[in-house]
């Protein structure tokens, strides 16, 4: 039988380089927009929803289209977002690995510049970029577009909305007039639309479903809650769905950061993904959260552009985007390569008419959903892990030598009764943290709250019951708050609900600890190491007065010194600007985390406008 990619046009290397990687049949948009662009005679407008392969709806022709023999760039590839160019690279490399003499160059900010320019000098067919880093090695005259036959501007809408606009006028005034631009996104603003007529001559024009659509395998349910209650809510939404696999999207880079420490002292394994991180933080919170080492990913919108990754199941919207189309670009991250998933947004009263409108642009109906009492949650803590017991998988070989010891350690239990004590180990915690809690649900017409100060709903503690304490680790040592808290948690052998709150620096930092906790903290962390470093705790008072030189400090945890460091940030190495990873999330371990590629915007919502314009 013949493979249906070769039936499209696609040659036999890249059809067998495709069933390497588990493709047997193409996606709709793949279907249709591959034999068109495959006779690379026409400017080409795609439309269709994340997740349902448009990187090979291009990326597939390129390869077919491409002089492979020739070393000069013939094709250029523009994306939003440092994830999303990794991911395309990574994609077109593996569609390409049985081609002799293919080379694909990813080029984005926050990586070392002078070895992107070295691979471009060594020779390069397709260039994978975003725009300000682009930018950068036009400006250095270090590639020559000239032969570039291909444009794919991929996620054009967010590119805009990133305030993109003005960096892809001037990358394409560097291209021949005949070159042949293909335009891939989710959504068709009006901005797009004047993209498509500027630089494009009569383009096909191929629309997967009803522009603007959502993905018709995605579930859209919303919870109205009063403001206070939405992190309440957002927890009990998790523990009712004990094998969530998702995102939950914040508006702000201060609400992720939030959020995810909040959850991560109320035990649940998450982690925050936004702009204050750099590279290799966020390769290394991404791999974490692909290997499924992570529950929950907190993330702004820009941060997430990009993220492919499969089996999410829910994609939660703590908070609404300021921009009603970037929901779509949000739901898609679930619901991918043909999966079904379940987009949840948590609304006060006063943002049902953002739900409404949201209804009319992707043209699905949203089911408003009742939050489970605590109750119903035990109930699915329990049998989820009934169900684990009952599915696990037994190593005999191992475990037979045990199960003498384990017998007689039970020997006067009936089986009910060890049925129900393993059962509790887990369940009792859900059982005393549900008893008697509250219906968090709030009817349409409450309007009982005020703005958006209390919409975060988390416990805000006041420094009166704790401790100020300093500690020689800062954001050189590449911590975020939430390492911080890990690390401060895991050695001194006290729970999150005992840490306040966190004022990390460059060289050292500041945390509050309930006073009760405090004797604990310093007996535990007596001798604790660093990098071969004694790390060092005291109390804030003691270590500013040290610091100026007035007197002796109390040092209460194991010996050696401050290390010299001449601060957090450093410079990227072609963008010009300052970096360092200094805030974010963590889960008991240390890996950092990285900052996105970002347009010219805050954080804090989709508003567009080349004005906000910053480099890659």
């Amino acid at each position: 039988m013949t493979n249906p990619f070769k039936l499209l046009g696609i040659s036999d290397d890249v059809v067998n380089a495709v069933k390497d990687l588990g493709f047997e049949n193409p996606t709709p948009i793949q279907e249709q927009a591959i034999p068109v662009l495959l006779e690379g005679n026409n400017d080409f407008v795609g439309l269709a929803q994340t997740g349902t392969g448009k990187t090979a709806a291009f990326g597939l022709p390129l390869l077919e289209l491409i002089d492979f023999k020739s070393n000069k760039p013939q094709a250029l590839i523009l994306c939003p977002t440092r994830e999303l160019c990794l991911q395309i690279t990574s994609d077109i490399k593996n569609f390409s690995k049985n081609i002799s003499g293919a080379n694909v160059v990813a080029v984005y900010g926050g990586a070392n510049i002078m070895q992107q320019l070295r691979e471009i000098r060594n020779g390069v067919q397709i260039v994978v970029a975003t725009p300000g880093r682009m930018l950068d090695i036009i400006g250095r005259k270090a590639i020559d577009f000239s032969n570039v036959k291909y444009v794919v501007l991929d996620e054009a809408d967010e590119m805009l909305n990133m305030g993109f606009q003005e960096d892809i006028n001037d990358i394409l005034s560097t291209t021949p007039d005949d070159k042949k631009t293909w335009l891939f996104s989710a959504t068709m603003p009006p901005e797009v639309r004047r993209i498509a007529k500027n630089y494009m001559d009569s383009p096909t024009e191929l629309t997967m479903g009803t522009k603007n659509t959502g993905n018709v395998n995605i579930e859209h349910e919303y919870y109205v809650v009063r403001a206070r209650d939405k992190y309440a809510a957002l927890k009990r939404i998790v523990d009712f769905n004990p094998e969530i696999f998702g995102v939950v999207f914040c508006k702000t880079k201060m609400d992720t950061q939030d959020v995810a420490e909040h959850l991560i002292k109320d035990g649940y394994n998450a982690d925050a993904l936004h702009g204050d991180l750099s590279q290799q933080q966020r390769d290394k919170v991404m791999q974490r959260f692909r290997d499924r080492h992570m529950q929950l990913l907190i993330a702004t919108d820009v941060a997430a552009r990009g993220i492919d990754v499969n089996n999410v199941t829910h994609v939660i919207n703590y908070s609404l985007p300021d921009e009603i189309e970037s929901y779509t670009h949000r739901s898609g991250r679930t619901g991918r390569a043909g999966k079904t998933g379940i987009s949840i947004c948590i609304v006060n009263s006063k943002e049902i008419g953002k739900i409404r409108q949201i209804e009319r642009i992707i043209g699905k109906q949203f089911t408003k959903a009742e939050l489970p009492t605590g109750f119903d949650v035990c109930e699915k803590q329990l049998f989820s892990l009934v169900h684990k017991v009952h599915n696990v998988e037994v190593n005999d070989n191992q475990i037979d030598q045990y199960i003498p010891r384990i017998m007689d350690e039970f020997a006067e239990l009936s089986k009910e009764d060890v049925i129900k004590r393993f059962a509790s180990l887990e369940f009792n915690r859900f059982l005393e943290y549900y008893k008697n809690a509250p219906d968090l649900n709030a009817s349409a017409d409450d309007r009982g709250e005020r703005g958006e100060r209390g919409e975060r709903g988390m416990r805000s503690r006041s420094s009166e019951g704790y401790t100020r304490l300093f500690i020689n680790l800062g954001s050189v040592d590449d911590f975020t708050r939430g390492d911080l808290l890990s690390f401060v948690c895991n050695n001194g052998k006290i729970s999150g609900k005992n840490i306040g709150k966190i004022d990390l620096k460059g060289v050292y930092s500041f945390f509050e600890v309930e006073n009760a906790a405090v004797d604990s903290l310093f007996s535990n962390f007596r001798d604790i190491q660093f990098n071969n470093r004694g790390v060092r705790i005291e109390k804030s008072g003691d270590a500013a007065e040290s610091r100026s030189g007035g007197g002796r400090s109390r040092n209460y945890s194991g010996g050696g010194g401050d290390r010299r460091s001449s601060g957090g940030g450093r410079r990227d190495g072609g963008s010009g600007r300052r970096e360092g990873g200094n805030s974010g999330g963590g889960f008991r371990d240390f890996s950092g985390r990285s900052r996105e590629d970002r347009g010219g915007r805050r954080d804090g919502g989709f508003s567009g406008g080349s004005d906000r314009k910053r480099r890659s």
